[in-house]
């Protein structure tokens, strides 16, 4: 027995592939080494997600302030591990460290030695392939509409999967010194691209400390692009605290996306901080599976210059009595521009739910620009539920009250600017990293 083909349905399916040139020319630069099987599935599964996508332009809600034109006009190259140095970088109050090069695992550079009993700290290799499995790009199967849909970035990073950063915490395991999870980017004569992957998983009656870092190696200013994907897991009554920097190259282009699942009364403390890169964006997606979770959200983002700097956040409470406290802020100057967008869902399950989210901004330049849309979507009848915004220069009166007190006018605005970025920044639990974050502040805001 013979089966009709219906030669319109295929021809329509073809035209859905290869829908953007650009994106398909990304693909054809990937180049990847595993070849387990379940991996390659995944793969394949993200190639073809890819080739039926196009990159987001203005005219999409969740884009329409964020113009990547400017990315399309560049050919990237696959990045490729280049010697360096990460001396400078080094924290000196954190002993366990993973560095990966232009998106490559360097064990030369990372320190995974006398690690305490419970943990695991390095790349795809240290976890059998049925374990990883089971949280690997998982995340994305478990989100609904309401906290957002698969996305194109995302799916550019799973088909280009060669290796993951994992730490892994296990059971009732306390790690008291942080994590450094270092990705360094090293331009060449060339654009480059690289697309680091991080996963974390920590099991019931954990706790850990994560500093996620992206920065250039160099003081030339190349261009390349970084298209990072976080997975965290927090299981039953785990803590994690993760901390995300984001320094970049000033000609520097960078996607982020950082997906966490919290399960029943765990917590996890967010501290993102963005001073870097010509166009940067950051997608942060928490999902509540379970009752009575804390979750808190700080963010900094400072800019000058022509720099476009978006955050994107999206909490879904889904289960009764969870907490959430979210303030982000942001510091533009010269001709940047600044973009958050915080959406807060909580639907009639999620009762006694107790929700609070805050964007406070401060303009240095009268070029300099905000969009801000900080949102909320309740249907449950029982909750207590908060959202605002500000804008907001420097105020005279403060500027007056200060050189009242003996301090000149250019000094007393580097003391109300550190002061506002402060409060966010002395969130970070290493004080070096503090200070060469506060040294990175003043060094942006006094041009």
């Amino acid at each position: 027995m013979s089966i009709p083909i219906n030669v319109e349905v295929l021809n329509e399916a073809a035209l859905l592939l290869d829908r953007d040139a650009y994106l398909t020319d990304l693909l054809s630069r990937v180049t990847t080494t595993k070849s387990d099987g379940w991996l390659q599935d995944l793969r394949d599964g993200a190639v073809n997600w890819v080739r039926h996508s196009v990159i987001p332009n203005t005219r999409e809600e969740e884009w329409r302030f964020t113009d990547l034109s400017a990315l399309k006009k560049v050919e990237f190259n696959l990045g490729t591990f280049n010697e360096t140095s990460v001396e400078y970088f080094v924290l000196p109050e954190v002993s366990q460290r993973l560095v990966f090069v232009n998106g490559v695992y360097a064990p030369g550079l990372s320190n995974t030695e006398n690690l305490p009993a419970g943990l695991i700290v390095g790349n795809l290799d240290v976890l059998p392939g049925e374990v990883v499995r089971e949280y690997l790009a998982q995340a994305d199967s478990l989100r609904g509409v309401a906290i957002g849909e698969k996305e194109v970035f995302t799916a550019l990073n799973t088909a280009a999967l060669n290796d993951v950063a994992v730490v892994w915490v296990g059971k009732n395991v306390v790690v008291e010194n942080p994590i450094h999870l270092l990705f360094v980017s090293v331009s060449g004569e060339s654009a480059t691209i690289s697309q680091p992957r991080v996963l974390v998983v920590a099991e019931s009656n954990s706790q850990v400390t994560l500093i996620e870092e992206y920065i250039s190696s160099s003081q030339n200013e190349g261009v390349y692009f970084t298209n990072a994907v976080t997975e965290i897991w927090v299981n039953e009554n785990a803590q994690v605290s993760h901390n995300r920097i984001v320094r970049e190259g000033a000609a520097a282009f960078h996607v982020g996306k950082t997906a966490v699942t919290q399960a029943r009364y765990s917590r996890y403390h967010c501290n993102a901080v963005t001073v870097g890169g010509k166009i940067s964006r950051h997608n942060l997606e928490i999902l509540q599976t379970g009752e009575q979770t804390e979750t808190t959200l700080n963010g900094l983002t400072v800019i000058a210059d022509s720099q476009l700097a978006d955050t994107h956040s999206a909490l879904s409470l889904n289960h009764p009595h969870g907490v959430s406290k979210q303030l982000h802020k942001c510091i533009i100057g010269d001709r940047a521009h600044g973009v958050f967008n915080g959406k807060v869902f909580v639907p009639k399950l999620a009762q006694l739910t107790d929700a609070s989210q805050l964007n406070r901004n401060l303009l240095l330049s009268s070029k300099s620009r905000i969009d801000t849309k900080p949102q909320l979507e309740i249907t449950a009848d029982n909750v207590k539920c908060a959202h605002g915004a500000t804008v907001s220069q420097l105020e005279d009166n403060e500027i007056f009250y200060l050189q009242s007190r003996g301090i000149d006018e250019n000094d007393a605005r580097k003391l109300l600017v550190n002061a506002f970025a402060t409060e966010i920044i002395n969130f970070i639990p290493v004080p070096s990293l503090r200070e060469s974050l506060l040294k990175t502040v003043t060094s942006l805001t006094n041009k």
